[in-house]
């Protein structure tokens, strides 16, 4: 955090107390949540984006970063002539945690997240408001809260988290890590050598991905390896969130090892990691990076808010001393900007989610789906790329749930009946036919299946029906007399 002795606290036990006090003096609760139909319509599509990279730094006002007397050169300088800087990009909230949450999420804040959530707890009562909201107070969002990562995984895409400093305690988990349900969160103050900080990793708030912890694993790594990742193109994440560690996301004005902090830290980070994005092969064609901040200092002045902001059910004032959490600026670099300019159109974070949810053909989660909210649009993407690389045959994605085969198709061929499938993941299956004399038998020739293999299964000429049942989903399909029509239907099994 930033200015004031709210924020000042090094204890975060103290430093909930004390913003906890605060909110209850101002009577931030809200009784009545505001509730709007998902938007109808959506703007025209955003260009052919594969690949978005999301970096987000800490607690600085527009001013500061963009400013004449910044300390921020290769940010505000070269990397601004590079590609364009949205002049009036607002945060959400104050404190951080909300503006992590708000941005995978849409999800608005509540008395407990506005305050970092030092002790790792459910949010009660968790139930959801008409607008897809979360009522009540606390940290970790019950399993139903759906997270843009989990859009993505849902629609076979890759996505990652990747945070510096996550591994580096030994005894720690290497990768996923958060503290267990209802135990104090022991990242809120760096330690040397490592500064990472659980509320800067905003997928870990989310029962919808710490309760496969083999998933959370595999997708919320040290930021080590985003180098290996982004070396081709079909290990790069379609989506990556990267959180620097508490010294070089510009957070701390002097860094727990003796570094020097704040903005120079963050644009040495800046210079070290952005040149390796932009020379990825997933960049070069197809690529967007957006470089944003958690929010703005925390201060009156400095607790604005944009683009129609909502307070949300939760808490009158999102930004505690304001509606928002400040005017901070953003910079986007991709094939379709043109290079060195700028737009002075509104965008917060509401808008970021949405403009990535419409990049990747997405439906618009929380307030990211509120009437009249502004994707990017033209005045973002203002360039035509250069022609795209042929591409090569579209890259089969094992699915992580749901019914196991899809596709099925069962018509008459020349010798007997032909029923074929594809397999969405790897599962032992169980195939039942049904005879035009109602007689049903349960194949044995059949029991395991591969993700993205086709199968096809040869049965007798008289088979009118054929059920194919696997990790309890069951997939129908039934041939007409004419076999002019084939009709799928899922289930449950039985």
């Amino acid at each position: 955090m930033s200015r004031g002795a709210v924020v000042g606290q090094d204890d975060g036990v103290t430093r909930t107390r004390l913003l906890s006090s605060r909110l209850a003096a101002l009577g931030l609760l809200l009784l009545a949540a505001i509730t709007w139909a998902p938007s109808a319509a959506r703007a025209a599509g955003p260009p052919d984006i594969r690949h978005v990279w999301t970096i987000v730094l800490e607690n600085k006002d527009y001013e500061d970063s963009f400013g004449p007397d910044t300390e921020a050169p290769y940010l505000a300088r070269e990397l601004t002539a590079r590609g364009k800087l949205l002049t009036n990009y607002h945060g959400t909230s104050h404190a951080s945690l909300g503006n992590y949450l708000t941005l995978v999420s849409g999800q608005a804040v509540n008395v407990v997240t506005q305050a970092d959530c030092a002790i790792f707890s459910d949010i009660f009562p968790g139930t959801r408001t008409p607008d897809g909201q979360t009522l009540g107070a606390g940290c970790v969002f019950p399993r139903s809260v759906r997270t843009i990562a989990d859009q993505l995984q849902e629609r076979g895409l890759r996505w990652r988290g990747y945070m510096e400093d996550m591994g580096n305690t030994p005894g720690q988990p290497p990768t996923c890590r958060h503290p267990r349900i209802g135990a104090v969160d022991d990242t809120q103050a760096a330690r040397a050598g490592d500064q990472y900080a659980t509320r800067h990793n905003p997928f870990v708030y989310f029962h919808s991905i710490i309760d496969d912890p083999a998933r959370c694993a595999e997708h919320v790594v040290p930021l080590d390896r985003l180098e290996q990742d982004i070396a081709r193109p079909q290990t790069t994440p379609n989506y990556a969130f990267i959180t620097p560690d508490l010294c070089n996301d510009g957070h701390d004005a002097s860094c727990v090892d003796g570094g020097l902090g704040g903005l120079p830290a963050a644009d040495a980070f800046l210079r070290r990691w952005v040149p390796k994005i932009l020379a990825s092969p997933g960049f070069a064609q197809h690529g967007m990076l957006i470089i944003t901040w958690d929010e703005a200092n925390i201060d009156p002045d400095s607790s604005t808010a944009c683009c129609g902001e909502p307070t949300g059910p939760n808490t009158l004032a999102p930004g505690l001393l304001g509606p928002g959490g400040g005017r901070t600026g953003s910079v986007v670099l991709s094939p379709f900007v043109q290079p060195g300019s700028r737009t002075d159109t509104p965008y917060n974070h509401y808008a970021l989610l949405r403009s990535v949810e419409d990049v990747f053909g997405l439906d618009h989660l929380g307030y990211a789906a509120m009437p009249g909210l502004r994707a990017f649009g033209e005045d973002v993407y203002d360039r035509t790329a250069p022609a795209p690389v042929p591409a090569g045959p579209p890259r089969c994605v094992s699915a992580r749930s749901g019914r196991v085969v899809a596709a099925a198709r069962l018509r008459p061929s020349a010798r007997g009946v032909l029923l074929t499938f594809r397999a969405r993941r790897t599962a032992r299956v169980r195939i039942t036919v049904t005879h035009r004399s109602g007689r049903r038998v349960t194949l044995r020739r059949l029991t395991r299946v591969r993700a993205c293999r086709a199968y096809q299964v040869r049965l007798p000429d008289d088979v009118v029906r054929a059920r194919v049942v696997g990790a309890g989903r069951t997939v129908a399909v039934a041939r007409t007399a004419s076999a002019e029509h084939d009709e799928e239907a899922e289930g449950a099994a039985s």
